[in-house]
């Protein structure tokens, strides 16, 4: 039986374009036991601006929305229409765990539809374990690694409303999915998860004047609050499928708009803080004077620092204060 590769290994293979080695590389970050710390280092250090010469190739779209509101199915599309594109595409599905096995409850692998053939479409579940903000303790780490070899890496998080709102700390664009008339398309703009959107998507365009009046009035609420810059999409996954081309578009544009070493270094510092408040809890945060303190203080490392250099800074700071 061969041994598995090292951290290091896999992570110069996918600086290498290998995107074969995408289920080793989540084995190891979902394992995480105390001794493959270490390797998880090995391989983010890989994939790091500074091995790469700059922040890593893939678009990091973060996709969510409440329960019910079908982002699998219209994720199964977007890969489509991607792959058209000629784009390899990452999924990262996180479900809720399941209190008896700690695995993925609801499996979005096995309702995202592909072709298992197609070696550029990689598709994973995870479980959100205890995690409230809609993302697995490993996302962050399977997201930054797998982005120095895909095109898109795509990030869909549990549908749990508010407490979603983690996955702007990870995602270059974020887009979340509503559904026209459900009552909840204006409340979810009062709501927290409505602060990080960068675009909208309105399913079931398919029911025509249903969904132009749920666009309207999202564009009209948008100008209101002046987010005019958010782009508003209607999307049917059902026959005639319609809208993802426009879909892809709107999130490319969101992308080409951004400064995107600054997003990319904001995300490290707050998966930073992140794995340390998994790490030492409530307790551990007030040592070192709550989040926003955590950050500020995160501000005076060295920008090029990875995840768990900037982890370990935190621990630092917490055991001298």
């Amino acid at each position: 039986m061969s041994e598995a590769p090292s951290g290091a290994d896999l992570g110069r293979r996918l600086r290498d374009g290998d995107l074969s080695v995408a289920p080793a590389v989540l084995n190891l970050v979902e394992s995480r036991p105390a001794q493959e710390a270490g390797e998880v280092e090995a391989l983010l250090h890989e994939v790091a601006p500074g091995a790469l010469g700059g922040e890593a190739r893939a678009h990091v779209v973060g996709v969510t929305g409440p329960p019910g509101v079908g982002k699998s199915t219209l994720l199964s599309e977007l890969v489509r229409a991607w792959r058209e594109r000629q784009r390899s595409v990452a999924v990262l599905a996180v479900d809720p765990s399941s209190k008896r096995s700690g695995g993925a409850l609801l499996g979005d692998r096995a309702r995202i539809v592909s072709d298992p053939a197609d070696r550029a479409t990689f598709i994973r579940s995870t479980a959100a374990g205890d995690r409230l903000g809609g993302l697995a303790p490993a996302t962050r780490a399977a997201a930054q690694a797998l982005g120095a070899a895909f095109d898109v890496v795509v990030i869909e998080t549990v549908g749990v409303g508010q407490s979603e709102t983690e996955v702007a700390e990870v995602a270059d664009t974020v887009a979340v999915v509503v559904q026209p008339g459900s009552g909840d398309v204006l409340q979810f703009l009062k709501s927290g998860i409505m602060e990080i959107p960068d675009v909208l998507v309105v399913t079931k365009a398919d029911l025509g004047t249903v969904a132009q009046r749920a666009r309207r009035d999202l564009l009209a609420t948008l100008r209101s609050i002046g987010e005019r810059a958010t782009q508003v999409v209607c999307v049917s996954s059902v026959a005639p499928v319609q809208g993802f081309d426009q879909l892809i578009d709107a999130l490319d544009a969101h992308r080409a708009g951004l400064d995107l070493p600054a997003r990319r270094l904001a995300a490290r510092r707050a998966g930073a803080v992140a794995d340390f408040h998994a790490e030492h809890g409530d307790r551990g945060l007030r040592a070192l004077g709550g989040r926003r303190a955590a950050l500020r203080a995160l501000d005076e490392e060295d920008p090029a620092l990875e995840v768990p250099a900037l982890t370990r800074a935190l621990e630092a700071r917490a055991g001298a204060t």
